[in-house]
């Protein structure tokens, strides 16, 4: 097992090797839960390493698309290999620099390997179709192509699964990478570089850059070598990010905010919905896309869910997010410790009533108390906007025409749920619900490596990531008339 992680500062990982950035600049990452702890020293990337990084992997591209699909998935399962065997120091890392409970992190780090080992198989499947020809003597067949370099633009929340996923299809279906992590957590990203160092992934075909989205991030959106660009981030960068690569007619898929509700009906089981949206609204401190932002509960039963609610609150586990049995850990810089509680003191100003929370939960550590409000207003800064933290809202709702108007508006459709007994009510709720990912009587996080995964309206853009789905995105289709030789 190699270990370039333990020197300081961390190294880029371009065309096989480790590499400084070409301006020499670094930048520390703190330790949310303890700020005073750094937790690592990486490279201050810009272009300049950028287009080195494109260039490499433009001239790696041959290579690679022309192996066969059986040996590009047996990269990936010895980097599976290698992810497994180191899954407690990626889970133990991911914890240190971003914050995210260590019962989290480790389902995390496992699920990347996951994700590595479906899509080898994904190697095997058929790339195109055959079609009945209109004229005689002819076969007339589709094909699907890789596109070249793809940048994978990445963020901090799931700084391995998230890159994972986005990696997989791309290098399965014969394109070459490179990964800009999230500026917020990158040692946990360069693990997975490690690993596939250590399966043996051909020098340039897999490139990863640490450093600021405005500088790396920037030129792979500008370079006309890269074919095709994914992001996961915010909406107002993701649009930036459309607006600038679509100009030069560069693909874009995008994966952004949601603001997602959970609706329980008058005949839900309270528990087992209660449940659903603690975990929703402030695993991981709620910094996640999918997480529980607006909880709609039927007049009949909302005293009763808000009380059980409120006593899961607090009976909840918040603090360092090493200790395995905390479920609520610290966000992941001060400066989202500084927005969120701003975003509080908006909620209250414009008349909504804290009944849970609404403060600091450590006088160092940046964590902040799940918070809950009630009494806001449809209209209101909390109602209509992403707040990127363990914050959520009850409202009530008389029908269920009423709670699924209300939660479809919103500029967002990322994901929800329904809480229901009754098989019409979810049947409308598949039909009705403007969102990419739809839960019925479980939480609006989670999503399973097999399937489409992607969002609606202002939180999606392009083909959806992940199962079969991914080939629409990082493939081409080309379609073949091959007519027999006259003589």
């Amino acid at each position: 097992m190699t270990d370039t992680l333990t020197e300081t500062p961390a190294r880029n990982y371009v065309g096989g090797e480790w590499r400084d950035s070409a301006s020499g600049e670094t930048y520390e990452k703190r330790n949310p839960f303890r700020p005073s702890e750094v937790t690592g020293v990486y490279q201050a990337s810009d272009a300049v390493d950028a287009r080195a990084a494109v260039e490499t992997a433009r001239d790696a591209f041959p290579g690679w698309a022309g192996l066969p699909a059986g040996q590009r998935a047996a990269v990936f399962h010895r980097a599976a290999d290698a992810i497994e065997a180191r899954a407690e120091r990626i889970a133990v890392d991911m914890t240190a620099e971003m914050g995210k409970p260590l019962r989290e992190s480790r389902v995390e780090a496992m699920r990347a390997a996951a994700v590595l080992r479906f899509s080898a198989g994904e190697a095997w499947r058929p790339i195109g179709d055959v079609f009945e020809a209109s004229v005689p003597d002819q076969r007339l067949f589709t094909l699907r192509r890789p596109l070249g370099v793809v940048g994978l633009i990445t963020p901090w929340n799931f700084p391995v699964a998230i890159p994972i996923w986005k990696l997989a299809p791309a290098l399965v279906y014969g394109n070459t990478v490179v990964l800009k992590l999230g500026y917020e957590a990158p040692r946990t990203g360069l693990h997975i570089a490690e690993c596939f160092a250590e399966a043996g992934v051909p020098a340039g075909v897999f490139n990863v850059l640490t450093g600021a989205g405005s500088k790396v991030g920037a030129e792979l959106v500008a370079n006309t070598d890269v074919r095709a660009i994914s992001f996961t981030g915010s909406v107002p960068v993701g649009h930036n990010v459309r607006n600038e690569a679509t100009k030069r007619d560069c693909r874009v898929q995008l994966e952004l905010g949601g603001h997602n509700p959970l609706i329980a009906t008058a005949d839900a089981e309270l528990d087992r919905a209660v449940e659903a949206a603690y975990a929703g609204a402030f695993w991981s401190a709620g910094q996640k896309c999918t997480a529980t932002r607006r909880i709609f509960v039927e007049d009949a039963v909302y005293d009763d869910f808000r009380e059980r609610f409120l006593a899961r609150i607090a009976a909840g586990t918040v603090g360092d997010p090493m200790d395995p049995a905390t479920e609520v850990g610290p966000v992941v810089n001060e400066t989202a410790l500084e927005d969120i509680l701003a975003a509080i003191e908006r909620g209250r100003d414009q008349g909504g009533t804290v009944i849970a929370g609404g403060g600091r939960g450590h006088p160092e550590a940046w964590l902040i108390e799940p918070t809950v409000f009630e009494g806001v207003g449809d209209d209101h800064y909390l109602s209509c906007e992403e707040v990127f933290g363990p914050v959520t809202t009850l409202y009530r709702f008389g029908t269920l025409d009423e709670a699924i108007a209300r939660a479809n508006d919103v500029p967002f459709g990322l994901s929800a749920s329904v809480f229901t007994r009754d098989l019409r009510t979810a049947h409308r709720f598949a039909e009705e619900l403007q969102a990419g990912v739809l839960h019925v009587n479980s939480q609006t996080a989670g999503a399973d490596v097999h399937v489409p995964f992607g969002g609606v309206k202002h939180s999606g853009w392009g083909p959806h990531e992940q199962g079969r789905a991914a080939i629409e995105f990082f493939t081409e289709t080309v379609t073949v008339y091959q007519d027999a030789p006259l003589a």
